[in-house]
């Protein structure tokens, strides 16, 4: 059975005269908010980012990163085309469907132009449609949303529809599930994400020849450096929530906030927060790329051990102007079952230091390791066998 191992103590004293480290502080009006580094896996900040909240559109980037998921398999093709059925025609339609893409009735969409719908326009109507192309019925494809959202991890977060409407309760999730599917479709789906979520605006020509242009709500676009998603949300029952990501001199946060009171009062406490995360904590070079870091044992490997390596330019997030000691441990899941391949990711170094949030940063494999041949095989059946 695996098990979690902690390799070597290492000591990352940077500086020369350490300073002492504490959390930046940060007032927020956010009945809830949540901040992390994607960088180096910091929490920057959390206030009551386990609550179950509705999410209200906010629920839309799960309904996005299914298609993202489904399209990346081959499954989905961006030029498909789904057509709006009258049902979902009336009922998505007019003032009381909320924010709409104006699609018509009978109209056969392209699962693009349907995904920019929902990124960029947040349609109810566009939801639905992409939800009942891809799985035949808007509850069909909440189970697809569920099957997503426990492979992510995210055990406080639960769908019952595809954009986020009321649903009695039904759909609920936490800040801090929301950035884990945030980070998740930033990670695992970087071209799509860079193509979708990123559109200013969004333009679409009605059967009547009526041009109707609307704008992202997005309220980091075009306000914070680096900005590029993801999504708004509102209802009475939640209030104004918003979940963004921005990234700046390869440094990405991801942040929450739920529960305002007004759409101003989101834009401004969004473009604030974002700031803070970038302006009151820095980088601290810990490793550079392909620097070895140390060694992880292998099971039924050639080798009984492989070294592991920074697959990039690895930094811990510090506040700003500070040196901290650091120290680091590498934890992995181990022994590490060969074959292995150079790049794999197979470890992690987790940061500790005293008043600071812990970081976890990735290490990969230094090398190929394949399968034990026979003879070595039968020499580590004799140790296992005897307890050598």
């Amino acid at each position: 059975m695996k098990k979690l191992i902690a390799a070597s103590i290492l000591a990352l004293a940077i500086a020369a005269v350490p300073t002492n480290a504490a959390n930046p502080p940060y007032d927020t009006p956010a009945p809830i908010a949540y901040m992390e580094d994607l960088s180096s896996g910091a929490v920057l900040y959390a206030k009551d980012a386990d609550r179950r909240i509705p999410p209200a559109s906010m629920a839309k980037m799960m309904t996005v990163y299914v298609a993202f998921d489904l399209i990346k398999q081959g499954k989905l093709k961006l030029d498909d085309k789904f057509t709006v059925q009258p049902e979902t025609w009336r009922k998505w339609h007019g003032p009381q469907a909320g924010s709409t893409m104006f699609l018509e009735t009978g109209e056969q969409v392209s699962v693009q132009d349907l995904l920019y719908g929902v990124v960029t326009l947040s349609g109810n109507d566009a939801c639905v449609v992409l939800a009942e192309g891809i799985a035949g019925t808007e509850p069909a494809f909440a189970n697809l949303m569920n099957q997503q959202a426990k492979k992510l991890g995210l055990t406080n977060s639960q769908f019952g529809n595809s954009n986020g409407w009321p649903d009695e309760g039904r759909t609920y999730v936490t800040a801090r599930d929301l950035a884990k599917l945030a980070r998740a479709t930033i990670e695992e789906h970087p071209q799509l994400y860079k193509q979708f979520y990123s559109q200013h605006n969004y333009t679409r020509t009605l059967s009547t020849g009526q041009v109707i242009k609307q704008d992202n709500r997005d309220p980091l676009l075009g306000r914070v450096a680096g900005a590029d998603g993801l999504k708004t949300g509102h209802t009475q029952e939640a209030g104004y929530g918003f979940t963004g990501s921005a990234e700046q001199n390869g440094r990405r946060l991801i942040m929450v906030v739920a529960g305002l009171g007004s759409y101003g009062g989101r834009a401004e406490e969004s473009v604030k927060f974002m700031n803070w995360g970038f302006r009151a904590w820095s980088p601290h070079p810990i490793v550079g790329k392909g620097k070895p870091v140390g060694d992880v044992e292998v099971q039924g490997g050639a080798s009984s051990k492989v070294a592991v390596v920074a697959p990039r330019d690895l930094a811990a997030t510090v506040p700003a102007g500070t040196s901290p000691e650091m120290q680091g441990r590498i934890i992995y899941q181990g022994p590490v079952k060969a074959p292995i391949k150079a790049g794999d990711h197979i470890a992690d170094l987790v940061i500790d230091s005293p008043g600071m949030p812990q970081q976890t940063l990735p290490l990969v494999a230094a090398a190929d390791v394949g399968e034990a041949g026979f003879f070595r095989r039968a020499w580590l059946g004799l140790w296992s066998l005897f307890g050598l």
